[in-house]
């Protein structure tokens, strides 16, 4: 497999003790340039007539390429390594949320309103209007993330404390790109009623609820439950945030190819949460020939062991991934590393579209096929066409507790996949730019105002 791109995810920082003469630094740089590390800052901390301190940080491509940059470094005469740490873990420490008041406490007065006596008179008038929770707490702009660990990231069934840095990680998104509180709520047991249960008896504190590695088939009907017995809204990200950001960039990407969603056929690999949800919402959007695959190939009519969400989407083709890409016009990754050849590619239809978007190794290097492909897209922030949630999530949960809807619907995503689609203006639209960038300030906003004209639609705003 093709070497992935340093990035920096494992990005090291290097202290060095070193001989103050000319050419020094210059053979450290080369050889973390022969090692394959991608250089960044170079900072001066001490220097004498003598030596020189110096840190210097590195992108590696994995753990074990920085290893091999950190030896690399540390062969190299006179060259003295006094320290090195890992950039990402140090961020981690202490953990990156932290939760402050909004209003000073200078007086005596202050406290007495915004505690004992004075919060009595709230409490009150609460108990005496339900609705005015929403106007007097936290309620109106708070996020719960709920998960029971089962499926982190890519990595599998870690458990709730593993999950923990995850859902610190989506609070953070939450308030960066959409101004609203979030909090992690990482729950001890993965059984289906208890944590239905304890969301429940959560939920008076929070306006939405965003449900969060879970693993399929348990979250499908975790999210139905708790949509059907909370008024608040309910998102399963790994189901809907996917589906949403993949619809915008499928929308472009069509039109770079001038196909029609109604007439190409898809593959979509990867039968889990995100795989059927991406499936769902592109038959709503009007496609007509899915073909799903699982680690067992084609979802066929002539399978016994296919679990209710897979029959939805059981088709008369038998027969394994490969087979089913033959002149297919769309590939949609959400599986494994490595699972799409280039012989699988260079078998699909006129100018094939491919979203390769397993993280943080895609099903396909882009390399191997740039020549083949019309459009690639993968899950990563250093290839082109990044498919990343955080286009969809913040805004949607904006929406939806702006106009306090009371669930977040199918139309809601199509309107809100519209809205990210239409960002990227058509004299701008090319083959590597095919969504609008994590960092594109309008995002959020214009998914949010999709939201909720939706939801006013519908007649299930409340505000």
């Amino acid at each position: 497999m093709t070497q992935l791109t340093p990035n920096s995810s494992f990005s090291l920082t290097l202290r060095l003790q070193i001989p103050n003469r000319v050419g020094m630094l210059a053979s450290i740089t080369q050889a973390i340039a022969a090692s394959g590390g991608n250089l960044g800052h170079i900072d001066l901390i001490e220097q004498t007539r003598h030596e020189s301190t110096r840190d210097i940080t590195v992108d590696a491509a994995s753990t074990e390429h920085a290893e091999t940059i950190v030896q690399a470094v540390k062969a190299l005469p006179e060259i003295q390594v006094l320290s090195v740490y890992d950039r990402t873990f140090n961020l981690h420490r202490g953990g990156k949320i932290s939760i402050n008041s909004r209003i000073a406490l200078n007086s005596v007065s202050d406290l007495a309103m915004a505690y004992t006596p004075g919060v009595g008179r709230i409490c009150t008038a609460i108990a005496q209007d339900p609705e005015e929770v929403y106007n007097l707490t936290i309620k109106h702009n708070t996020v719960a993330i709920v998960t029971d660990g089962s499926a982190v990231l890519g990595l599998g069934n870690l458990g709730p404390s593993a999950a923990l840095p995850v859902m610190e990680g989506k609070a953070m998104l939450f308030k960066e790109f959409a101004g609203l509180d979030a909090f992690p709520i990482c729950l001890d047991t993965q059984d289906t009623d208890e944590i239905v249960r304890t969301v429940k008896n959560l939920a008076p504190v929070f306006g939405g609820v965003n449900l969060e590695d879970i693993a399929a088939p348990r979250c499908f009907a975790i999210e139905k439950r708790l949509r059907e017995e909370l008024d608040i809204p309910v998102f399963h990200d790994d189901q809907h945030g996917t589906a949403i950001v993949t619809l915008a960039a499928l929308f472009n990407a069509l039109k770079l190819v001038n196909k029609s969603i109604a007439e190409i056929r898809i593959v979509i690999n990867g039968a889990g949460a995100a795989g059927v949800a991406i499936a769902r919402l592109l038959r709503k959007a009007g496609a007509e020939k899915i073909w799903i695959c699982d680690s067992k190939g084609i979802i066929s009519t002539s399978r016994t062991d296919l679990t209710p969400e897979k029959q939805e989407f059981a088709v008369k083709a038998q027969g394994t991934l490969g087979g089913a890409m033959q002149g297919a016009d769309v590939f949609i990754g959400v599986s494994a590393p490595g699972v799409l050849t280039p012989e699988m590619v260079q078998g699909m239809a006129k100018d094939p579209i491919v979203f390769a978007m397993a993280n943080p190794i895609p099903e396909i290097q882009p390399e191997l096929v740039s020549k083949v492909v019309a459009v690639m897209a993968t899950g990563r922030s250093d290839y082109p066409n990044q498919i990343n949630n955080v286009l969809a999530f913040p805004g949607v949960f904006r929406g939806a507790l702006d106009c306090r809807a009371q669930s977040i619907t199918t139309n809601m995503y199509l309107e809100a996949a519209s809205a990210i689609a239409s960002l990227v203006k058509p004299s701008d639209l090319h083959r590597e730019y095919i969504i609008p960038s994590v960092f594109d300030k309008r995002v959020a906003s214009a998914v949010a105002a999709a939201v909720q004209q939706a939801a006013r639609q519908e007649g299930i705003a409340n505000s």
